[in-house]
Protein backbone atom coordinates (compact mmCIF):
# COMPACT_ATOMS: atom_id res chain seq x y z
CA UNK A 1 0.00 0.00 0.00
CA UNK A 2 1.17 3.18 -0.78
CA UNK A 3 2.13 5.75 2.21
CA UNK A 4 0.73 9.05 2.35
CA UNK A 5 3.55 11.47 0.79
CA UNK A 6 4.71 8.78 -1.87
CA UNK A 7 2.68 9.94 -4.87
CA UNK A 8 3.46 6.73 -7.21
CA UNK A 9 2.37 3.35 -6.50
CA UNK A 10 4.27 -0.18 -7.27
CA UNK A 11 1.69 -0.96 -10.15
CA UNK A 12 2.23 2.80 -12.05
CA UNK A 13 5.96 1.17 -12.56
CA UNK A 14 5.17 -1.57 -15.06
CA UNK A 15 6.45 0.19 -18.08
CA UNK A 16 9.45 1.21 -16.61
CA UNK A 17 13.20 -0.03 -15.73
CA UNK A 18 13.43 -0.08 -11.95
CA UNK A 19 16.58 0.09 -10.04
CA UNK A 20 17.45 -3.65 -8.31
CA UNK A 21 18.20 -3.25 -4.87
CA UNK A 22 21.68 -3.88 -4.70
CA UNK A 23 24.10 -0.95 -6.57
CA UNK A 24 23.70 -0.60 -10.35
CA UNK A 25 25.19 1.89 -12.67
CA UNK A 26 23.29 1.14 -15.93
CA UNK A 27 21.19 4.01 -16.81
CA UNK A 28 17.40 4.01 -16.93
CA UNK A 29 15.77 4.07 -19.71
CA UNK A 30 12.13 4.60 -17.68
CA UNK A 31 10.20 8.12 -18.03
CA UNK A 32 10.25 9.64 -14.63
CA UNK A 33 7.46 9.20 -12.27
CA UNK A 34 4.12 10.81 -13.28
CA UNK A 35 4.12 14.19 -11.21
CA UNK A 36 7.17 15.70 -13.25
CA UNK A 37 7.17 16.82 -17.29
CA UNK A 38 8.57 14.82 -20.09
CA UNK A 39 11.28 16.99 -21.03
CA UNK A 40 13.16 16.64 -24.60
CA UNK A 41 15.10 13.98 -25.37
CA UNK A 42 18.47 16.82 -24.97
CA UNK A 43 17.78 16.42 -21.46
CA UNK A 44 17.30 12.31 -21.15
CA UNK A 45 21.06 12.28 -19.78
CA UNK A 46 20.19 14.55 -16.95
CA UNK A 47 16.95 12.33 -16.22
CA UNK A 48 19.30 9.16 -16.31
CA UNK A 49 22.19 10.66 -13.62
CA UNK A 50 19.67 11.56 -11.17
CA UNK A 51 17.89 7.66 -11.75
CA UNK A 52 20.93 5.97 -11.05
CA UNK A 53 22.99 9.05 -8.60
CA UNK A 54 24.69 6.93 -5.39
CA UNK A 55 26.57 8.75 -2.69
CA UNK A 56 26.41 5.90 -0.20
CA UNK A 57 29.14 5.81 2.04
CA UNK A 58 31.14 2.44 2.06
CA UNK A 59 31.18 1.77 5.72
CA UNK A 60 32.31 -1.55 7.94
CA UNK A 61 29.53 -4.26 8.70
CA UNK A 62 29.78 -3.33 12.39
CA UNK A 63 29.30 0.42 11.21
CA UNK A 64 26.56 0.18 9.18
CA UNK A 65 25.08 -2.36 11.78
CA UNK A 66 24.83 0.49 14.50
CA UNK A 67 23.94 3.22 11.75
CA UNK A 68 20.86 1.48 11.57
CA UNK A 69 20.23 0.19 14.79
CA UNK A 70 20.70 3.74 16.49
CA UNK A 71 19.42 5.79 13.67
CA UNK A 72 16.11 4.43 12.38
CA UNK A 73 15.64 1.06 14.78
CA UNK A 74 14.98 2.76 18.05
CA UNK A 75 13.49 5.14 16.90
CA UNK A 76 10.66 3.55 14.56
CA UNK A 77 7.95 4.74 16.64
CA UNK A 78 4.29 6.03 14.63
CA UNK A 79 4.21 2.70 12.95
CA UNK A 80 5.37 2.66 8.86
CA UNK A 81 4.00 6.41 8.02
CA UNK A 82 6.69 7.94 10.29
CA UNK A 83 9.26 5.37 9.90
CA UNK A 84 9.46 5.69 6.10
CA UNK A 85 9.31 9.48 6.66
CA UNK A 86 12.34 9.17 9.12
CA UNK A 87 14.38 6.89 6.47
CA UNK A 88 13.76 9.58 3.80
CA UNK A 89 15.02 12.68 5.51
CA UNK A 90 17.83 11.10 7.00
CA UNK A 91 19.38 9.46 4.19
CA UNK A 92 17.87 11.04 0.83
CA UNK A 93 17.62 14.62 2.48
CA UNK A 94 20.05 15.25 4.79
CA UNK A 95 22.90 12.62 3.93
CA UNK A 96 21.95 12.43 0.18
CA UNK A 97 22.73 8.50 -0.66
CA UNK A 98 20.51 8.57 -3.70
CA UNK A 99 18.40 11.42 -5.64
CA UNK A 100 14.92 11.79 -4.30
CA UNK A 101 13.94 10.71 -7.77
CA UNK A 102 15.15 7.46 -7.10
CA UNK A 103 13.93 6.82 -3.55
CA UNK A 104 10.46 7.38 -4.89
CA UNK A 105 11.05 4.94 -7.91
CA UNK A 106 12.09 2.08 -5.22
CA UNK A 107 9.87 3.13 -2.74
CA UNK A 108 7.03 2.64 -5.34
CA UNK A 109 8.50 -1.28 -6.37
CA UNK A 110 8.47 -1.98 -2.97
CA UNK A 111 4.91 -1.41 -1.98
CA UNK A 112 4.49 -4.62 -3.50
CA UNK A 113 6.97 -6.97 -2.28
CA UNK A 114 5.86 -8.93 1.05
CA UNK A 115 7.21 -7.21 4.37
CA UNK A 116 7.07 -3.77 5.89
CA UNK A 117 8.18 -1.46 3.77
CA UNK A 118 10.53 0.71 6.66
CA UNK A 119 12.52 -2.86 6.97
CA UNK A 120 13.37 -2.89 3.21
CA UNK A 121 14.31 0.23 3.00
CA UNK A 122 16.94 -0.15 5.47
CA UNK A 123 17.59 -2.83 3.47
CA UNK A 124 18.43 -1.83 0.06
CA UNK A 125 20.54 1.21 1.50
CA UNK A 126 22.23 -1.13 3.50
CA UNK A 127 23.12 -2.96 0.42
CA UNK A 128 24.15 0.08 -1.35
CA UNK A 129 26.59 0.99 1.21
CA UNK A 130 28.19 -2.48 1.26
CA UNK A 131 26.53 -5.13 -0.59
CA UNK A 132 24.22 -8.27 0.17
CA UNK A 133 25.57 -8.63 3.17
CA UNK A 134 25.07 -4.99 4.35
CA UNK A 135 21.57 -5.29 3.22
CA UNK A 136 20.88 -8.21 5.92
CA UNK A 137 22.93 -6.07 8.46
CA UNK A 138 21.12 -2.94 7.78
CA UNK A 139 17.59 -4.92 8.22
CA UNK A 140 18.42 -6.94 10.96
CA UNK A 141 19.47 -3.15 12.78
CA UNK A 142 16.22 -1.86 12.44
CA UNK A 143 14.78 -4.71 13.52
CA UNK A 144 16.62 -6.00 16.43
CA UNK A 145 15.34 -3.08 18.77
CA UNK A 146 11.41 -4.00 18.13
CA UNK A 147 12.12 -7.36 18.80
CA UNK A 148 14.18 -7.54 21.77
CA UNK A 149 11.00 -5.15 22.97
CA UNK A 150 8.59 -7.38 22.40
CA UNK A 151 10.41 -10.52 23.73
CA UNK A 152 10.59 -8.67 27.18
CA UNK A 153 6.74 -7.36 26.91
CA UNK A 154 5.84 -11.01 26.27
CA UNK A 155 7.79 -12.33 29.24
CA UNK A 156 6.72 -9.50 31.16
CA UNK A 157 2.83 -10.10 30.18
CA UNK A 158 3.32 -13.46 30.79
CA UNK A 159 4.84 -12.95 34.41
CA UNK A 160 1.79 -10.48 35.13
CA UNK A 161 -0.72 -12.80 34.91
CA UNK A 162 -3.92 -13.39 33.01
CA UNK A 163 -5.96 -13.25 36.61
CA UNK A 164 -4.44 -9.85 37.56
CA UNK A 165 -7.00 -7.46 38.31
CA UNK A 166 -4.82 -4.37 37.74
CA UNK A 167 -3.04 -5.68 34.42
CA UNK A 168 -6.84 -6.81 33.17
CA UNK A 169 -8.20 -3.71 33.62
CA UNK A 170 -5.83 -1.69 31.51
CA UNK A 171 -5.36 -4.25 28.39
CA UNK A 172 -9.67 -4.03 29.02
CA UNK A 173 -9.00 -0.55 27.88
CA UNK A 174 -7.02 -1.03 25.52
CA UNK A 175 -8.92 -3.73 23.27
CA UNK A 176 -11.50 -0.92 22.02
CA UNK A 177 -8.62 1.83 21.69
CA UNK A 178 -6.53 -0.81 19.51
CA UNK A 179 -10.08 -1.77 17.36
CA UNK A 180 -10.24 1.78 16.67
CA UNK A 181 -6.39 2.12 15.24
CA UNK A 182 -7.34 -1.10 12.81
CA UNK A 183 -10.39 0.63 11.90
CA UNK A 184 -8.68 3.40 10.98
CA UNK A 185 -5.87 1.82 9.36
CA UNK A 186 -8.19 -0.36 7.02
CA UNK A 187 -9.91 3.25 5.95
CA UNK A 188 -6.50 4.33 5.15
CA UNK A 189 -5.80 1.35 3.14
CA UNK A 190 -8.87 1.13 1.53
CA UNK A 191 -7.77 4.27 0.50
CA UNK A 192 -4.67 3.56 -1.81
CA UNK A 193 -6.27 -0.50 -3.09
CA UNK A 194 -9.57 0.43 -4.37
CA UNK A 195 -7.78 3.18 -7.09
CA UNK A 196 -7.25 2.23 -10.32
CA UNK A 197 -4.00 3.03 -11.12
CA UNK A 198 -4.58 4.58 -14.58
CA UNK A 199 -7.49 6.88 -14.47
CA UNK A 200 -6.55 7.72 -10.48
CA UNK A 201 -10.10 7.42 -9.53
CA UNK A 202 -12.13 5.06 -7.93
CA UNK A 203 -12.52 1.81 -9.08
CA UNK A 204 -15.89 -0.02 -8.73
CA UNK A 205 -14.43 -3.85 -9.82
CA UNK A 206 -11.97 -3.24 -6.46
CA UNK A 207 -14.65 -1.92 -4.34
CA UNK A 208 -16.85 -4.93 -5.48
CA UNK A 209 -14.16 -7.33 -5.01
CA UNK A 210 -13.74 -5.81 -1.16
CA UNK A 211 -17.31 -6.47 -0.68
CA UNK A 212 -17.51 -9.85 -2.24
CA UNK A 213 -14.49 -11.27 -0.42
CA UNK A 214 -16.04 -9.77 2.86
CA UNK A 215 -19.10 -11.63 2.25
CA UNK A 216 -17.20 -14.51 0.76
CA UNK A 217 -15.72 -14.55 4.61
CA UNK A 218 -18.47 -14.06 6.22
CA UNK A 219 -19.72 -17.65 4.11
CA UNK A 220 -16.98 -19.03 5.76
CA UNK A 221 -14.98 -19.61 2.18
CA UNK A 222 -11.08 -20.26 2.77
CA UNK A 223 -9.12 -16.75 2.52
CA UNK A 224 -6.96 -18.42 -0.66
CA UNK A 225 -9.24 -19.06 -2.60
CA UNK A 226 -10.85 -15.53 -2.62
CA UNK A 227 -8.09 -13.47 -2.86
CA UNK A 228 -6.89 -15.90 -5.50
CA UNK A 229 -10.26 -15.85 -7.35
CA UNK A 230 -10.30 -11.71 -7.78
CA UNK A 231 -6.96 -11.57 -8.42
CA UNK A 232 -7.69 -13.74 -11.19
CA UNK A 233 -11.07 -11.84 -12.08
CA UNK A 234 -9.37 -8.43 -12.11
CA UNK A 235 -6.93 -9.43 -14.34
CA UNK A 236 -9.92 -10.31 -17.00
CA UNK A 237 -11.49 -7.30 -16.12
CA UNK A 238 -7.93 -4.95 -16.45
CA UNK A 239 -8.18 -6.69 -20.08
CA UNK A 240 -11.74 -6.22 -20.91
CA UNK A 241 -12.33 -10.27 -20.79
CA UNK A 242 -15.97 -9.62 -19.25
CA UNK A 243 -17.40 -12.80 -20.41
CA UNK A 244 -14.49 -14.60 -18.31
CA UNK A 245 -14.73 -12.47 -15.33
CA UNK A 246 -18.36 -13.20 -15.34
CA UNK A 247 -17.67 -17.04 -15.71
CA UNK A 248 -15.46 -17.04 -12.54
CA UNK A 249 -17.37 -14.50 -10.73
CA UNK A 250 -20.43 -16.97 -11.15
CA UNK A 251 -18.72 -20.42 -10.55
CA UNK A 252 -17.33 -18.91 -6.87
CA UNK A 253 -21.43 -19.05 -5.91
CA UNK A 254 -22.18 -22.05 -8.07
CA UNK A 255 -19.48 -24.09 -6.39
CA UNK A 256 -19.94 -23.02 -2.79
CA UNK A 257 -24.00 -23.87 -3.52
CA UNK A 258 -22.77 -27.30 -4.18
CA UNK A 259 -20.49 -27.71 -1.75
CA UNK A 260 -23.14 -26.32 1.27
CA UNK A 261 -25.78 -28.56 0.10
CA UNK A 262 -23.63 -31.44 0.05
CA UNK A 263 -21.30 -30.73 2.94
CA UNK A 264 -23.29 -28.23 5.10
CA UNK A 265 -22.06 -24.68 5.48
CA UNK A 266 -18.45 -24.72 6.14
CA UNK A 267 -17.58 -23.64 9.90
CA UNK A 268 -15.62 -20.14 10.54
CA UNK A 269 -12.39 -22.67 10.76
CA UNK A 270 -12.36 -23.29 7.47
CA UNK A 271 -11.10 -20.16 6.84
CA UNK A 272 -8.04 -21.54 7.91
CA UNK A 273 -5.15 -23.79 6.60
CA UNK A 274 -4.50 -25.68 9.61
CA UNK A 275 -1.16 -24.96 9.53
CA UNK A 276 -0.27 -24.47 12.80
CA UNK A 277 -3.44 -27.00 15.09
CA UNK A 278 -0.54 -26.83 17.79
CA UNK A 279 2.13 -24.56 18.77
CA UNK A 280 5.03 -26.76 17.99
CA UNK A 281 8.09 -25.11 16.61
CA UNK A 282 7.98 -26.05 13.13
CA UNK A 283 4.27 -24.93 13.12
CA UNK A 284 5.06 -21.59 14.42
CA UNK A 285 7.80 -20.95 11.93
CA UNK A 286 5.57 -22.36 9.37
CA UNK A 287 2.53 -19.89 10.22
CA UNK A 288 5.03 -17.11 10.54
CA UNK A 289 6.26 -18.17 6.96
CA UNK A 290 2.80 -17.81 5.20
CA UNK A 291 1.88 -14.64 6.84
CA UNK A 292 5.16 -13.12 6.18
CA UNK A 293 4.56 -14.00 2.91
CA UNK A 294 1.07 -12.52 2.80
CA UNK A 295 1.69 -9.20 4.09
CA UNK A 296 2.19 -7.04 0.97
CA UNK A 297 1.74 -3.76 2.66
CA UNK A 298 2.60 -4.61 6.18
CA UNK A 299 0.74 -5.70 9.22
CA UNK A 300 -2.68 -5.63 8.53
CA UNK A 301 -3.22 -8.05 5.78
CA UNK A 302 -1.33 -10.81 8.00
CA UNK A 303 -3.10 -10.08 11.19
CA UNK A 304 -6.00 -11.85 9.90
CA UNK A 305 -4.17 -14.82 8.57
CA UNK A 306 -2.58 -15.62 11.84
CA UNK A 307 -6.37 -14.66 13.77
CA UNK A 308 -7.88 -17.70 11.93
CA UNK A 309 -4.78 -19.82 12.61
CA UNK A 310 -3.85 -19.06 15.95
CA UNK A 311 -7.30 -18.38 17.40
CA UNK A 312 -10.03 -20.37 15.30
CA UNK A 313 -8.29 -23.26 14.15
CA UNK A 314 -5.55 -23.53 16.30
CA UNK A 315 -7.44 -22.16 19.66
CA UNK A 316 -4.50 -22.20 21.58
CA UNK A 317 -4.89 -18.30 21.98
CA UNK A 318 -7.31 -16.55 23.28
CA UNK A 319 -9.00 -13.78 21.55
CA UNK A 320 -8.30 -11.33 24.48
CA UNK A 321 -4.97 -12.18 24.39
CA UNK A 322 -3.89 -11.65 20.67
CA UNK A 323 -5.76 -8.28 21.06
CA UNK A 324 -3.71 -7.40 23.75
CA UNK A 325 -0.52 -8.31 21.29
CA UNK A 326 -1.69 -5.88 18.84
CA UNK A 327 -1.82 -3.01 21.13
CA UNK A 328 2.04 -3.52 22.80
CA UNK A 329 3.15 -3.86 18.88
CA UNK A 330 1.66 -0.64 18.11
CA UNK A 331 3.30 1.46 20.85
CA UNK A 332 6.67 -0.17 20.79
CA UNK A 333 9.20 0.80 17.82
CA UNK A 334 9.17 -1.61 15.79
CA UNK A 335 7.32 -2.91 11.92
CA UNK A 336 3.90 -3.91 13.48
CA UNK A 337 4.72 -7.32 11.98
CA UNK A 338 6.08 -7.92 15.02
CA UNK A 339 3.62 -8.60 16.75
CA UNK A 340 4.58 -12.22 15.45
CA UNK A 341 6.93 -12.08 18.36
CA UNK A 342 3.98 -12.36 21.24
CA UNK A 343 1.83 -14.49 19.60
CA UNK A 344 5.21 -17.40 18.95
CA UNK A 345 5.91 -16.77 23.00
CA UNK A 346 2.50 -17.07 24.10
CA UNK A 347 2.20 -20.35 21.76
CA UNK A 348 5.51 -21.38 22.80
CA UNK A 349 4.79 -21.15 26.34
CA UNK A 350 1.57 -23.00 26.00
CA UNK A 351 3.12 -26.00 24.22
CA UNK A 352 6.05 -26.12 26.59
CA UNK A 353 7.16 -23.49 29.06
CA UNK A 354 8.88 -20.87 29.35
CA UNK A 355 12.17 -22.52 27.58
CA UNK A 356 9.66 -23.21 24.86
CA UNK A 357 8.20 -19.54 24.92
CA UNK A 358 11.49 -17.75 23.90
CA UNK A 359 12.31 -20.55 20.89
CA UNK A 360 8.60 -20.08 19.89
CA UNK A 361 9.38 -16.29 19.43
CA UNK A 362 12.64 -16.52 17.79
CA UNK A 363 11.25 -19.31 15.31
CA UNK A 364 8.06 -17.37 14.15
CA UNK A 365 9.84 -13.82 14.23
CA UNK A 366 12.68 -16.13 11.48
CA UNK A 367 9.61 -17.18 9.44
CA UNK A 368 7.90 -13.73 9.76
CA UNK A 369 10.72 -11.75 8.15
CA UNK A 370 12.13 -14.58 5.95
CA UNK A 371 10.24 -13.50 2.89
CA UNK A 372 10.86 -9.83 3.07
CA UNK A 373 14.42 -10.25 3.54
CA UNK A 374 14.43 -12.96 0.74
CA UNK A 375 12.76 -10.76 -1.80
CA UNK A 376 14.32 -7.60 -1.37
CA UNK A 377 18.39 -9.22 -1.20
CA UNK A 378 17.90 -11.94 -3.27
CA UNK A 379 15.10 -12.32 -5.31
CA UNK A 380 14.35 -8.34 -6.24
CA UNK A 381 15.80 -8.78 -10.23
CA UNK A 382 13.21 -11.33 -10.89
CA UNK A 383 10.24 -9.64 -9.33
CA UNK A 384 10.67 -6.41 -11.25
CA UNK A 385 10.22 -8.53 -14.09
CA UNK A 386 6.94 -9.88 -12.82
CA UNK A 387 5.76 -6.47 -11.79
CA UNK A 388 6.55 -4.98 -14.90
CA UNK A 389 4.07 -7.38 -17.09
CA UNK A 390 1.10 -5.80 -17.00
CA UNK A 391 -1.38 -8.56 -17.24
CA UNK A 392 0.14 -9.86 -13.83
CA UNK A 393 0.36 -6.00 -12.35
CA UNK A 394 -3.51 -5.90 -12.48
CA UNK A 395 -3.53 -9.63 -10.38
CA UNK A 396 -1.67 -7.76 -7.47
CA UNK A 397 -4.62 -5.01 -8.03
CA UNK A 398 -7.39 -7.22 -7.51
CA UNK A 399 -5.62 -9.18 -5.04
CA UNK A 400 -4.92 -5.80 -2.77
CA UNK A 401 -9.05 -4.62 -3.71
CA UNK A 402 -9.83 -8.23 -2.17
CA UNK A 403 -7.26 -7.75 1.00
CA UNK A 404 -9.46 -5.01 2.02
CA UNK A 405 -12.70 -7.43 2.50
CA UNK A 406 -10.63 -9.80 4.34
CA UNK A 407 -9.34 -7.04 6.84
CA UNK A 408 -12.44 -5.33 7.53
CA UNK A 409 -13.77 -8.66 8.52
CA UNK A 410 -11.62 -8.96 11.04
CA UNK A 411 -11.43 -5.43 11.89
CA UNK A 412 -15.43 -6.15 12.99
CA UNK A 413 -14.87 -9.12 15.09
CA UNK A 414 -12.23 -7.24 16.80
CA UNK A 415 -14.40 -4.56 17.52
CA UNK A 416 -17.10 -6.85 18.82
CA UNK A 417 -14.87 -8.64 21.15
CA UNK A 418 -13.19 -5.20 22.37
CA UNK A 419 -16.32 -3.89 23.07
CA UNK A 420 -18.43 -7.23 24.54
CA UNK A 421 -16.06 -9.24 25.61
CA UNK A 422 -15.52 -12.64 26.04
CA UNK A 423 -17.27 -15.96 26.51
CA UNK A 424 -15.37 -16.19 29.78
CA UNK A 425 -16.32 -12.85 31.23
CA UNK A 426 -20.18 -14.04 30.59
CA UNK A 427 -19.24 -17.19 32.58
CA UNK A 428 -17.90 -15.36 35.81
CA UNK A 429 -19.30 -16.33 39.02
CA UNK A 430 -20.92 -15.35 41.04
CA UNK A 431 -23.63 -14.60 38.62
CA UNK A 432 -23.33 -10.44 39.84
CA UNK A 433 -19.98 -10.26 38.46
CA UNK A 434 -20.92 -11.44 35.37
CA UNK A 435 -23.57 -8.98 34.85
CA UNK A 436 -20.93 -6.10 36.17
CA UNK A 437 -18.88 -7.87 33.12
CA UNK A 438 -21.45 -7.17 30.90
CA UNK A 439 -22.38 -3.71 31.62
CA UNK A 440 -18.88 -2.62 31.06
CA UNK A 441 -19.59 -2.90 27.00
CA UNK A 442 -21.41 0.48 27.26
CA UNK A 443 -17.88 2.03 28.44
CA UNK A 444 -16.01 0.64 26.05
CA UNK A 445 -17.90 1.27 23.13
CA UNK A 446 -17.40 4.92 24.51
CA UNK A 447 -13.36 4.58 24.68
CA UNK A 448 -13.65 2.73 21.16
CA UNK A 449 -15.87 5.92 19.90
CA UNK A 450 -13.73 8.58 21.33
CA UNK A 451 -10.20 6.74 20.13
CA UNK A 452 -11.41 6.28 16.85
CA UNK A 453 -12.24 10.40 16.91
CA UNK A 454 -8.99 11.05 18.45
CA UNK A 455 -7.19 8.94 15.49
CA UNK A 456 -9.16 11.10 12.93
CA UNK A 457 -8.74 14.54 14.22
CA UNK A 458 -5.02 14.64 14.84
CA UNK A 459 -2.89 12.64 12.38
CA UNK A 460 0.25 12.72 14.02
CA UNK A 461 3.32 9.56 14.59
CA UNK A 462 2.65 9.97 18.24
CA UNK A 463 -1.17 10.01 18.90
CA UNK A 464 -1.64 6.01 18.64
CA UNK A 465 1.65 6.13 21.46
CA UNK A 466 -0.67 8.51 23.22
CA UNK A 467 -3.70 6.44 22.67
CA UNK A 468 -2.50 3.45 24.22
CA UNK A 469 -0.80 5.13 27.25
CA UNK A 470 -3.75 7.14 28.00
CA UNK A 471 -5.92 3.62 27.79
CA UNK A 472 -3.65 1.75 30.07
CA UNK A 473 -4.04 4.53 32.22
CA UNK A 474 -8.07 5.41 32.16
CA UNK A 475 -8.66 1.52 32.49
CA UNK A 476 -7.72 1.90 35.87
CA UNK A 477 -10.78 3.82 36.66
CA UNK A 478 -12.79 2.40 34.16
CA UNK A 479 -12.83 -1.00 35.06
CA UNK A 480 -10.63 -1.86 37.79
CA UNK A 481 -13.36 -1.22 40.34
CA UNK A 482 -15.82 -4.80 38.52
CA UNK A 483 -12.43 -6.57 37.81
CA UNK A 484 -12.40 -7.78 42.05
CA UNK A 485 -11.13 -10.92 42.92
CA UNK A 486 -12.89 -14.03 41.30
Amino acid sequence: MAAPGFPETATQLNDRDVESSCPSHSPSDGPKNNSEIVESASARPNEDTELTYVNAPKMSLLRLFWYFFYNFGLFAWGGPVAQIALIKEQIVVKEEWISMARFQRVFAVYQILPGPEAAELCMFFGCLSAGRIGGIVAGLGFILPGFILMLVASYLYTLAGLENKYFNASFRALQPVVAAMIFKATHKIADHSIINQGTKKVDPFLVMAAICTAINSALHLNIFISLGLYGIIYMFVARRLWIPAGILFVLQYVGYAVYAVFRGVPSPVSLALGIAKTPSLINLFVLGLVAGSLSFGGAYTAIPFVHVEAVLKGAWLPQRVFIDCIAIGNVLPAPLVIFATFVGFQGGNKEGGLGMAFAGAVVITLGMFFPCFLFTIAGHSLLEKLVHNKFLSSFFDGLCGAVIGVIAVISFEILKSSVQGTERDFLTKPVELAIAKAAQSGIAAVVFTVALAVLYKFANKWTPIVLVISGAVAGQFLFLEDLSDR
